[in-house]
């Protein structure tokens, strides 16, 4: 394997991150009391260095808004990062927002080759008709998005399968990647990936020591899990993580799903999603 492909990696402008981090420090409440002390709070540039010193070939620049306006400026500011960092695959958001298309289509006309939503932090609906045409733009253009919508750590007023369900049966060629499994709703996203051939999980924070206090997988799931071995990619929510980084890859095997499994999902699936060079055809 010729290294780790992780599509769940936090970069984002610095006053940005550090409202991130602030947030997690104060999330107690919000986990029933379980503290989230991040791990990795180095500077942008160590932080890169960290995750290739760890193995990682690719990574993402997962940035999101909560406000209108927010989205453009920040897609502006990760096509530079992407620019400086040529193992970060260009990242780019929206918002249910006026000329939300248009930029979407700009950031893709840019060479934009992931996007991130994210329901819980935006608040909103991601079936809300102002985001409809950006949904379209991407499944056209079959670009992946990683979506938080499941409700954990602590549900919104849209989080759950459902809205994404009502997304997904008006665009059901849409490459979406769901976070986290969908946590805690890890069967109902499973459905959809089930029913669905573009829709593809990522590993996030699942089956570490943290979330299974939290929200546990059920394990009677995990032979739905290891069928749907071509669909599920590595994530781990570089840096904004209560442990190790290595911690995610050892909860993943110790799974004891095969290291047919366990490479494809590391490395294999990832990588033939993004055409990176190098990765081997998936087994007949």
């Amino acid at each position: 394997m010729p290294g780790l492909v992780d599509v769940h990696t936090h970069f984002m402008p610095e006053r940005v991150l550090r409202k991130v981090w602030a947030y997690f420090d104060g999330l107690g409440p919000l986990t029933g009391g379980i503290e989230w002390p991040i791990t990795y709070r180095e500077e942008e540039a160590e932080r890169a260095a960290l995750l290739r010193a760890f193995g990682v070939r690719a990574f993402t620049a997962m940035l999101y808004p909560h406000k209108p306006g927010m989205a453009r400026w920040l897609n502006g500011w990760a096509a530079g990062f992407a620019r400086r960092t040529p193992d970060c695959l260009h990242t780019s958001t929206f918002f249910p927002e006026p000329g939300a298309a248009a930029y979407v289509r700009e950031a893709l006309e840019h060479g934009t080759r992931v996007f991130k939503a994210h329901v819980q932090v935006g608040g909103y609906d991601p079936a809300d008709e102002a985001l409809d045409a950006c949904w379209g733009l991407l499944a056209e253009a079959g670009t992946p998005v990683v979506v938080h919508c499941g409700s954990g750590p602590a549900p919104g007023r849209h989080t759950g399968p459902g809205p994404m369900a009502r997304v997904l049966a008006r665009h059901p060629r849409l490459r979406l990647i769901v976070a986290h499994l969908g946590m805690p709703e890890y069967e109902d996203f499973l459905d959809l990936a089930e029913r669905y051939a573009e829709v593809r999980l990522n590993t996030t924070m699942a089956f570490t020591g943290f979330s299974e206090r939290m929200a546990p997988f059920p394990r009677r799931a995990l032979p739905r899990l290891a069928a749907l071995g071509d669909r599920v990619l590595l994530g781990t929510d570089f840096p904004n993580i209560p442990y190790p980084y290595a911690h995610q890859l050892d909860a993943l095997a110790e799974l004891a799903l095969g290291d047919d499994w366990l490479r494809a999902v590391c490395h294999d699936n990832a990588a033939r999603l993004f055409g990176l060079p190098d990765t081997p055809e998936p087994p007949a």
